[in-house]
């Protein structure tokens, strides 16, 4: 195996997105390494009270605070974050985009799926007609 194998390490500094427990879908960095299983993570920016999470509860994201000591403090931490401005680089992804769009779906009303249909289908009309002419010429 080579050293290009694996793209995102678990280190310190390494933004990871919770996918479990009450902070599911939310940001924290990991802070320390406890063992190969574990990992204390914080996220006093997102609101991620320091605790010892399993690797497999989480998500390696390709964002890393960079110079960030071991068992840094939650306020030196904070101001890393926002120094690097972490949280917005996040939400240019597409996987942040990814992720609120699901959220903004699921959270549909009935009248809001069924307006959402109505818009489709004039979509989808304009389109074929547009279609139809380039066709014919």
């Amino acid at each position: 195996m080579t050293q290009d194998s694996f793209k995102r390490i678990v280190e310190v500094g390494r933004v990871v997105l919770l996918n479990h427990g009450p902070e599911a879908g939310k940001l924290a960095v990991i802070v320390e390494i406890l063992d190969h299983n574990r990992a204390i993570v914080d996220g006093p920016t997102t609101g991620v009270s320091r605790q010892a999470y399993a690797y497999r509860r989480l998500t390696l994201t390709p964002l890393v605070v960079k110079s960030l000591p071991r068992s840094v403090g939650s306020g030196a931490l904070q101001k890393a974050i926002e120094k690097q401005e972490i949280v917005a680089t996040w939400n240019k992804t597409t996987w942040a985009q990814k992720l609120d769009a699901r959220q903004k779906r699921a959270a549909l009303t009935d009248f809001d799926r069924f307006k959402l249909m109505k818009l489709r289908k004039q979509r989808r009309n304009i389109v074929g007609k547009q279609i139809a002419v380039l066709k014919k010429n």
